[in-house]
């Protein structure tokens, strides 16, 4: 057993030993002088932030830290390398017990192929044991100039971003609008919304619709804090929008959802009298067929919305509703922990929502 263990560690080590030797032949360039979507705060003080500078002192701590989470943020840029790395540093370091490293701190590459569709290229694994990281992504490839988007990571932050290409190559900026940069849906919601628990950045549901749609995606999933904060709201409102889909129930009591949901759809609506809204049920998670108390106390939920939507609906065409039936249908493998999605269940739940917003974004 002994000779083994130590087997596989020196293969670790071995592995460890290339990758950097790989990466030291590369290139460096810094990611802030490319293309950063996903934000509605383009020139905060923190290059990599989703929320701006001014909401610091006005909203709750909580929302504010997670706030520098970059779920859905990505960079754009072309190089006609053969090998890409990358290195980053995370700001927290961040673990949990039912989630990949690669899902909260690490990176995720995709091309744009010649029918304008996009692909995974590779991830880029984080360190273990540092806030900084060097990782190889993709080595051997045959020379093209290739458009390509960096996903950044779902549950923690990063301080700086570079991507490693080979001597021989050149980088520059993305030629195409693609994913299309103007009005972009807006997403608001819970843990689920910011990734949790993807096994990568780019298998959230919202990124698989940005990918599908060929149309930005706005991240502003805030896990255990989507609480129809009005400050979120204002944010929205701001920020000239194709669709808007809000998807808060998992967080809110159903007394939180009565108070503030009317309110919060009140603030956006001033602002944007025409986009569509689409209020989103609970999804019908897989734990309620068992658990009657889940099953009571979503199902309220579900109920409570859907009076909200028929009351605002009468006045207002352009708020929709979807139903927390069609996220996962009849597949109960798809979560984690019989609440939050694996890469099945978000490949799910961008497969159901999709019809809905490519009517709504198409108008």
């Amino acid at each position: 057993m002994k000779k083994i263990f130590t087997t596989v560690i020196a293969a670790i080590v071995a592995a460890s030993s290339l990758s950097a030797i790989k990466t030291a032949d590369l290139i460096w360039h810094d990611m802030k002088a490319y293309p950063l979507h996903g934000t509605v705060a383009p020139d905060a003080e923190k290059s990599y932030s989703r929320l701006p500078d001014s909401l610091k002192t006005k909203i709750r701590s909580e929302l504010w830290d997670l706030g520098a989470n970059s779920a859905g943020l990505y960079i754009r840029f072309a190089t006609d390398a053969s090998a890409i790395g990358a290195r980053w540093k995370a700001l927290n370091k961040f673990n949990m017990n039912h989630m990949t490293a690669t899902g909260i701190r690490g990176l995720d590459l995709y091309t744009r192929l010649d029918d304008g569709t996009w692909t995974t290229v590779g991830s880029a694994r984080p360190s273990f044991n540092s806030h900084n990281t060097t990782a190889m992504i993709i080595t051997d490839m045959k020379r093209a100039m290739r458009e390509y988007m960096l996903y950044l990571p779902l549950y923690d932050g990063v301080d700086s971003v570079f991507i490693g290409i080979d001597s021989a190559a050149v980088i520059r900026q993305p030629m195409a609008d693609s994913p299309r940069s103007a009005r972009p849906v807006v997403m608001y919601g819970t843990s689920i919304l910011q990734g949790g628990c993807a096994s990568r950045p780019g298998m959230a549901h919202a990124s698989i619709l940005e990918r599908r749609l060929d149309r930005e995606v706005i991240n502003l999933g805030f896990s255990g804090n989507a609480r129809l904060d009005p400050e979120i709201a204002q944010i929205i409102a701001a920020t000239p929008a194709s669709a808007i889909v809000i998807d808060a129930l998992p967080n809110l009591t159903t007394p939180l959802l009565n108070e503030r949901m009317e309110q919060f759809v009140s603030i956006i609506r001033t602002a944007q009298p025409t986009t569509p809204i689409v209020l989103v049920e609970s999804p019908i998670f897989p734990v309620m067929r068992f658990n009657t108390e889940t099953l009571e106390t979503i199902s309220e939920k579900n109920k409570a919305l859907d009076t909200i939507y028929r009351r605002l609906h009468s006045t207002d065409p352009n708020i929709y509703y979807f139903s927390g039936r069609d996220v996962l249908g009849d597949c109960y493998e798809g979560t984690v922990d019989n609440y939050h999605f694996t890469d099945m269940g978000f490949t799910r739940y961008a497969e159901s929502l999709l019809p809905l917003l490519r009517q709504l974004t198409d108008k």
